[in-house]
């Protein structure tokens, strides 16, 4: 009997030691099992926002999240894990989520989503067919008003600068019926990106045909500086001709030997120009060597017979001077005036040079050759010196022995060759339509 006591006393005080541990182990499973519905109920709300995880399940154990189903993207299994393990109090994440193989399935949400957005555009298209009239409505009211020969034709110097801003007229109604266009079906915000790409595309653009932006400009500039007239004879770049037409890229001469020659604008702009045509009276000038005495009397001599000719401006009067001394001769420079515009150039000079070397012959004043003095010594002859040659001396003639000086030929015709006149008004009528150039305006001098 009393063993059998003490026993009953033994296991009557151990379970009152183990009960309150027994309680105490109940309440913690019953905290952990709520805590555990709690991360639950927060991973599935957030996951019920996220339409990719709709067919995603979610259980927590111990805080150990468990996510089970498929998804259509790889990316989303990772995306769910890192999601679920963000939430407080989730020990661990256990993804046994997979990817939906099921054709379709996996179609089935594009569909959906196409059916959506064409829903929408439907939806929408009233608003687009606004912006659509709109647009149009100002490009059509801007080619109009652009068309109009008043006041562009009055405010631009020439046709050129006014089919520059019939342009600039055109693009701007354009730009204002795209930004009230955009505005209208709510897409503003498309416009500064529009704006961007275009500032980027320009700028490459520039950079790329930066020699042709240069040439467009120097159009502009030289069209409304006029420069030079048609028919001009002018001096660029080292090339001589009549101008034929300014472009809206290049400058034409046309050579006097009948070629054309197209020089950039870019380069006329820069370059040095020479008008010949801007003051018809126009001086020419030719040298020659002579060989007398009597220099006073060779310069009087050409300056009568320059002056005597009837191409010859009296007035600036024509001129002569000792220019240098040559190897064997005297240099002589004349020069005389001529109205180009009745008068060629070339061959007024042609023919003073040959009315003068009559003029010379006749009096007895020649134009010398080159003459050469070659010397020898130390040469023997038969056992003996060589004698030296005696110098040959030129006898001038004397003034009684001179012939009576001729009469002077009669002049030939030195007006311009109107072949190349003709030539010119060919070119000219073919090259009239690009023309920029302007014989009415007023010539430019600075």
């Amino acid at each position: 009997m009393n063993f059998l006591r003490i026993l009953f006393i033994l296991f009557m005080g151990a379970t009152l030691l183990v009960q309150p541990t027994l309680v105490q182990a109940q309440k913690v499973a019953v905290e952990a099992s709520v805590e555990d519905q709690a991360i639950q109920k927060r991973v599935r709300e957030l996951f019920s926002q996220i339409e990719d995880f709709n067919n995603v399940f979610v259980s927590v154990t111990g805080g150990v999240v468990t996510m089970k189903g498929r998804v259509l993207e790889l990316d989303q299994v990772s995306r769910a894990q890192e999601l679920a393990s963000k939430i407080e109090g989730v020990v661990t994440v256990n993804n046994l989520i997979e990817v939906e193989t099921s054709v379709e399935r996996r179609l089935a949400p594009i569909l959906e989503r196409f059916s959506n957005r064409l829903a929408q555009f439907v939806a929408f298209l009233p608003i687009v067919a606004i912006g659509l009239l709109v647009l149009i409505a100002f490009g059509v009211a801007g080619h109009l008003i652009a068309k109009l020969q008043y006041p562009w034709d009055a405010l631009a110097p020439n046709r050129f600068i006014a089919n520059l801003i019939r342009q600039v007229v055109r693009l701007g109604f354009l730009i204002a019926g795209i930004v009230l266009a955009l505005d209208i079906m709510g897409a503003t915000a498309l416009l500064g990106t529009i704006l961007g790409a275009a500032g980027i595309f320009g700028l490459a653009i520039g950079f790329a045909v930066r020699d042709t932006v240069e040439n467009y400009i120097a159009s502009i500039l030289l069209s409304v500086r006029q420069p030079f007239r048609p028919r001009d004879v002018v001096k660029i770049e080292g090339y001589e001709g009549h101008v034929i037409a300014l472009t809206s890229r290049a400058t034409i001469l046309l050579t006097f030997d009948g070629n054309h020659v197209r020089i950039p604008n870019a380069t006329v702009f820069k370059s040095a120009i020479t008008n010949y045509s801007l003051n018809p009276e126009r001086r020419f000038d030719f040298e020659l060597g002579v060989e007398t005495d009597d220099l006073q009397r060779a310069v009087e001599l050409g300056l009568e017979v320059i002056g005597g000719l009837s191409f010859v401006l009296k007035d600036p009067a024509p001129d002569g001077w000792l220019q240098r001394m040559g190897d064997s001769n005297v240099v002589i420079w004349f020069g005389g005036w001529i109205n180009q515009n009745e008068t060629s150039l070339v061959k007024a000079r042609a023919e003073a040079i040959r009315l003068i070397r009559q003029a010379y012959a006749a009096e007895g004043i020649e134009l010398p050759e080159p003459t050469y003095r070659v010397k020898v010594d130390g040469v023997a002859a038969w056992g003996g010196a060589t004698p030296k040659p005696k110098p040959v001396t030129k006898s001038s003639p004397s003034r009684a022995s001179k012939k009576a000086a001729p009469a002077i030929a009669e002049e030939q015709d030195v007006s311009p060759d109107r072949n190349l006149e003709r030539k010119i008004a060919v070119e000219e009528h073919l090259a009239k339509s690009e023309d920029l150039l302007d014989a009415d305006r007023p010539r430019e001098h600075g």
